[in-house]
């Protein structure tokens, strides 16, 4: 029997918040240069990074590690991928320079936590990533930051609706498989997929 797909919105976002940094040669290093490309390396950010993960014990990964600006993220002030051994920064963050050294730990610290954690899957911001911000010299790190950064707006381009209980459901883009009201297959199957309850579209723009 398929699995039931709740109709859900998700987001990530993951930053520092507002505290002093303490790379004081950051603004000679050029982060404050004009004309940042989507995927430009900060060499400089990157051998702080590298250096940190060596001393706290994460020698094997730090050589790996690349640290970049990406013009790309709007509302997120940071994104670390340990797949790829990258940390992504916000440009934007050049007008907070204060913030550039937290973002740059909180990001190391999911790096950090997952090197520890192995191959066991772990909770983004759990008590392993809680531990590397520790060790990190960020122990009071929060997952969101409060930057004034601009917040994306989506307009629902399509509308779907429940052929059982009418109850309609926007979405930005439009499904490619096929999806039940959670609502109505938990009251009348137990919670499993029912095509009876399949979302049916109802208008686009």
């Amino acid at each position: 029997m398929p699995l039931l797909r709740q109709v859900e919105f998700a987001f990530r976002i993951v930053a520092g918040i507002a505290d002093p940094g303490r790379l004081g040669a950051l603004q000679d290093a050029g982060v404050t240069a004009p004309g940042y490309n989507d995927a430009e390396q900060n060499l400089d950010l990157e051998t702080t990074a590298r250096e940190l993960l060596r001393s706290l014990g994460a020698a094997r990964i730090a050589s790996e590690l690349r640290v970049e600006w990406n013009s790309r993220l709007k509302t997120a002030a940071g994104r670390a991928d340990y797949r790829e051994k990258l940390i992504s920064l916000n440009p934007q963050l050049v007008d907070h320079p204060t913030e550039i050294d937290r973002t740059l730990r909180h990001e190391l610290a999911h790096i950090l936590a997952q090197f520890r954690a192995g191959r066991r899957r772990i909770s983004p911001h759990g008590a392993e990533w809680r531990q590397a911000c520790f060790d990190l010299g960020i122990a009071d790190e929060k997952r969101c930051h409060n930057l004034p950064f601009p917040v994306r707006t989506y307009t629902a381009r399509f509308i779907y609706r429940c052929p059982n209980c009418l109850q309609e459901f926007p979405r930005v883009r439009r499904m490619r498989r096929a999806v039940a009201c959670l609502a109505c297959c938990r009251k009348h199957n137990g919670g499993g997929f029912d095509p009876r309850f399949r979302l049916q579209p109802l208008s686009s723009s």
